[in-house]
């Protein structure tokens, strides 16, 4: 039986290919009964699409897998904390928990400066774990920053 660090293991395989591609390095990977319905990466440079974000794509790869749009029982790991427009599609995909790895002190809509899956007005809630590999979830994106402010700075 894998266990929620195994999922977040290949969400972070999936960012590795975000940062390959120069994408913010991002993986997700959505789970029914210990089963991956679907894994991506961010991608909004490549598709050109501003929605283009991991849990997004993992979204709708698995309403196409299912036929339909509600995911009830589903968890999605994420490396990354969602943002307020991967919560409101979480939400009404009725996702069953969210595991993601670290925190988005600047867009997080989870715990960091919203908590949209947990919001009583809501008619439905979301089991949250948080911290599963953490450090490796935010080396990457660390690594991935900071590369880009040496590019940045030395094209000046």
């Amino acid at each position: 039986m894998q266990t929620d660090n195994d999922f977040m293991r290949i969400a972070l395989e999936e960012a590795q290919k975000a940062y390959s591609c120069g994408e913010v390095p991002v993986g997700a990977v959505l789970v029914h009964k210990g089963n991956v319905l679907a894994r991506a990466h961010n991608s909004p440079i490549e598709n050109k699409d501003p929605s283009a974000h991991a849990e997004m794509l993992v979204l709708r790869q698995a309403g196409e897998k299912i036929g339909n749009y509600r995911l009830d029982g589903a968890e999605l790991y994420v490396t990354l904390e969602p943002c307020i427009m991967c919560a409101g599609a979480i939400i009404q995909a009725r996702l069953t928990r969210v595991i993601f790895g670290t925190r988005d002190p600047k867009c997080g809509a989870v715990v960091s400066l919203f908590n949209v899956l947990n919001d009583e007005r809501l008619n439905h809630h979301v089991e949250i774990t948080e911290g599963i590999l953490r450090e490796e979830c935010g080396q990457i994106l660390s690594r991935f920053f900071r590369e880009k402010r040496i590019k940045a700075d030395s094209s000046d």
